[in-house]
């Protein structure tokens, strides 16, 4: 028998494909294209870019553990004991052992009776908002949250009310015409993904509360970084929410995502949440790793102060040489462009002096605010920090 990889298909020019053969067409005049870039090397403070190596700006590994000797060996040993796969859903036969004991280790760490392990952290969101609400409830939610969060609230087919980004005289606004509903729900992202600042949540949950609403938190950049032990904005702020939701792919170096709260919760969640039931469950060695990644964080807190002492050199450099960074507080800074073009224009030139940072462009942000975002990691020197200072004072906005 002939190889089967050496198989070719015929290529066919559909209908289709000249129709979507447009569409990209007006992306690219448009400036909305989107590519693949390809990248290699182990995650870490350095890595290979479209064959380019270097300093990795652009992803979520803040405490340095995706690529951990203890992360990885935890990943092997879960593999070896459970398979590649859980293989099935939680309620039919992928409910690990595994599963439960990260469950409690998360809530423990979290402060919250109980967590439910989801696939993704926009699957963590679609399940929560949705099984919460429905028709007859509104849900509150800050202008600039995530994409998952939006996509949430529609899905649940609530009433959905937006109050302007993180503004507790808004937000009381909003709150003060809910009126009529079985629930009401306040969503927030702990840390903005796109501008770096924090939630006031010490202004916006005694608010919710006076409204006798249901306060989710999605704190997917917040966990494992901010916070006196790490828990993220709440324990930052010193408030309670009812639902969280957390992010295992981020601080905690695997894969994954979980929503903490009461007990009570997660059993509704296990009953409800279609994004938990109808899907497989996650697999044994993001399991691992993420056990072993939420134990080196908790048993080495200097690697949060660290990468806050990095984000803050990288922040002060920037604003030094003429750049905004907006109201970046935390380990994502934004660095201003404007336009979409000139946000991709600076990605390549950063690119070429072996740098790799994300240009951020609308829709993800709103016209005329495109911007690089940078995110160091605890991995970085305060050498590569200078150079990406470096960097960015040779290059116009």
């Amino acid at each position: 028998m002939g190889n089967p990889l050496s198989f070719q298909p015929v290529a066919v020019r559909t209908q289709l494909d000249d129709t979507l053969a447009a569409e990209l067409e007006a992306l690219r005049q448009r400036t909305l294209h989107r590519r693949l870039r390809s990248v290699s090397g182990r995650q870490t403070a350095r890595m290979t870019v479209d064959g380019r190596e270097c300093l990795m700006l652009a992803g979520s590994n803040y405490l340095d553990l995706a690529a951990d000797a203890r992360v990885v060996t935890a990943a092997q040993d879960a593999a070896q004991q459970y398979g590649a796969a859980a293989a099935g859903s939680r309620l039919i036969n992928g409910n690990l052992e595994l599963h439960e004991t990260l469950e409690r280790e998360l809530a423990a760490f979290a402060g919250h009776e109980a967590a439910l392990v989801f696939s993704t952290g926009y699957m963590a969101n679609l399940g929560a908002l949705t099984a919460l609400c429905g028709p007859d409830d509104v849900i509150v939610s800050d202008a600039l949250n995530h994409a998952s969060i939006v996509d949430a609230c529609r899905l649940a087919r609530a009433e959905t009310r937006v109050f302007r980004h993180n503004d507790p005289a808004d937000f009381a606004r909003v709150a003060g015409e809910l009126s009529g509903y079985r629930r009401r729900v306040l969503v927030v992202d702990g840390v903005y993904s796109m501008d770096g600042d924090v939630a006031r949540l010490a202004e916006l949950v005694p608010i919710a509360r006076a409204h006798d609403m249901v306060v989710v938190l999605d704190d997917a950049h917040g966990l494992g970084v901010l916070g006196a032990h790490g828990r993220g904005v709440a324990e930052q702020t010193g408030v309670g929410v009812d639902v969280l939701v957390g992010n295992l792919g981020k601080a905690f170096g695997s894969f994954g995502a979980f929503v903490a709260g009461s007990e009570v919760l997660r059993e509704y969640l296990v009953n409800t949440a279609r994004s938990f039931i109808f899907t497989c469950a996650l697999a044994p060695p993001a399991l691992g790793a993420a056990r072993a990644a939420l134990a080196v964080a908790r048993e080495e807190p200097e690697r949060r102060k660290l990468l806050l002492e990095r984000a803050e050199q990288l922040r002060a450099g920037l604003h030094a040489v003429g750049w905004n960074t907006l109201g970046s507080t935390t380990q994502i800074v934004p660095a201003l462009v404007g336009e979409n073009a000139a946000a991709l224009r600076v990605t390549e030139e950063l690119l070429a002096r072996g740098i790799y940072a994300q240009g951020i462009r609308h829709p993800s942000v709103p016209h005329g605010s495109a911007r690089i975002r940078l995110t160091p990691t605890c991995a970085h020197s305060a050498a590569d920090i200078a150079c990406v200072v470096a960097a960015f004072a040779e290059i116009a906005p």
